[in-house]
């Protein structure tokens, strides 16, 4: 009898450690039910910010063109988001995030039969990845506004958000949901963007703006370029301090969780863009004698792109240097470009170069394995970053260049020179910005 009751009290106490060791701690359950609860909220918050940048990239390519243009440039930026983020739900996030063999995505179209994901987080990711994408089609429209079609435009802006995006991105990004591309498997840092949205958009308005061609007026007989000046510079300047407001979300939203990271990675972006803005402002001082205003608000954002990629990996000293020397490049990246591209916004030199710059210093000052990484240098990390942006160039510009051509030579991509010395705004939308005011390139003097 002792030994069944010894043998009883033994099987009750393993009985009684087994369940407790499976059993879930009430205040464990409530903290990861909590946080759970956070990531939604803040992921889809920072989505909220990022929309909102769509503002201020239609602010500020409305006030670098001219007034005549300002209702054409707002139908673009606004129809980049509402039919991209039709296109994205349809094909977009599946090519980008789907179930991946590598190269593109191959599931999850309108974002059906989704394997592996819970439903309601689905729906936050696609609204976080979905105004990325609508990011990467407005870049675009800066460098070829004043004469570009609108249905040709419209035509390209949904490629770009349906195929030419996504496809680079699941490279570098589908492991973040469903898919594993090549690049993301390499090692490859780009934690918000630098190359996936930014030269991604970059090269592809290279592109656009090679094939429609310059504006009238733009280069003189010689083939020298004339300053064509942009109807309101306090409009740009508050679409730049929009984007700069947005851009939080874009950086520390990419964690898609509410932890501690995003308080360097929102330092940094803060500093980066301090410092982009004011070391452009200070090369066109030394360089012109007076502190260019539109450059140095290209510069700012120079620094904002640049910081992108490694914002969650940089120190903030790295982080002030990334953007320093982004206010600078951008400064003769535009110059340089500008001798050959006409490009009204410097979307090229602030996205493309500024982002691939960016992309780089994300390895070469790595806080761990970097230059002055706490693990020592190690080449490889900048080797893996210089194949990202050359394959997103190579893609990028390759595809957009075809694109832009069929385009051209199938629907029209080029108003004719007489309709855009008119302005866009009345021919291709019937509407003027600013109908109480005098059109001074159609003001005849002595006329009331």
């Amino acid at each position: 009898m002792k030994i069944t009751k010894y043998c009883t009290l033994t099987l009750a106490f393993i009985l009684m450690g087994t369940a407790s060791a499976f059993a879930v701690d009430p205040a464990t359950a409530q903290s990861a039910a909590v946080q759970t609860n956070l990531n939604f909220v803040w992921t889809i918050m920072a989505a909220v910010l990022v929309f909102f940048m769509q503002a201020g990239f239609a602010l500020l390519e409305t006030g670098l063109t001219r007034s005549k243009n300002a209702v054409n440039i707002i139908m673009k930026n606004l129809m980049d988001c509402a039919a991209g983020c039709l296109i994205f739900f349809a094909i977009g996030f599946a090519i980008m995030f789907g179930s991946s063999n590598g190269w593109f995505g191959t599931d999850g179209f309108f974002l059906l039969n989704i394997p592996g994901q819970e439903s309601t987080w689905t729906w936050a990711f696609f609204l976080f990845q979905a105004v990325f994408a609508a990011t990467a089609a407005t870049i675009v429209s800066g460098a070829v506004a004043e004469r570009v079609k609108f249905s040709g435009y419209i035509i390209f802006s949904l490629l770009m958000t349906g195929i030419i995006y996504p496809v680079f991105g699941s490279w570098a990004w589908g492991g973040l949901f469903n898919g594993g591309g090549w690049l993301g498997n390499l090692g490859f840092i780009d934690f918000a963007g630098s190359t996936v949205v930014h030269s991604v958009g970059g090269w592809a308005s290279l592109a656009g703006a090679m094939v429609v061609g310059a504006r009238v007026g733009k280069y003189d007989e010689d083939g020298n370029p004339q300053h064509i000046a942009g109807h309101s510079l306090p409009l740009a300047a508050l679409g730049v301090f929009i984007l700069w407001f947005g851009w939080f979300g874009f950086n520390a939203g990419s964690t898609t969780a509410g932890t501690t990271d995003i308080a360097l990675i929102a330092m940094n972006t803060f500093l980066a863009a301090g410092a982009g803005g004011t070391f452009a402002m200070m090369t066109t001082w030394i360089k012109d004698g007076k502190p260019d205003a539109p450059m140095t608000l290209n510069g700012l954002l120079g620094g904002l792109v640049a910081i992108t990629a490694g914002c969650a990996n940089l120190s903030p000293l790295s982080g002030i240097l990334d953007g320093a020397i982004a206010g600078i490049v951008v400064v003769f990246a535009a110059g340089f470009i500008e001798r050959f591209v006409d490009d009204p916004v410097g979307a090229v030199a602030v996205h493309g170069v500024c982002g691939a710059w960016g992309t780089f210093a994300a390895g070469l000052f790595d806080i761990t394995h970097g230059l002055w990484g706490s693990a020592g240098f190690a080449p490889s990390i900048v080797g893996v970053q210089l194949v990202g942006i050359l394959a997103a160039f190579v893609w990028t510009f390759g595809i957009s260049y075809g694109l832009f051509s069929f385009i051209s030579a199938t629907v029209g991509l080029r108003v004719n020179g007489e309709l855009e010395s008119k302005g866009l705004d009345l021919h291709e939308h019937d509407n003027q910005a600013y109908p109480e005011f005098v059109n001074l390139d159609e003001f005849v003097p002595g006329e009331v």
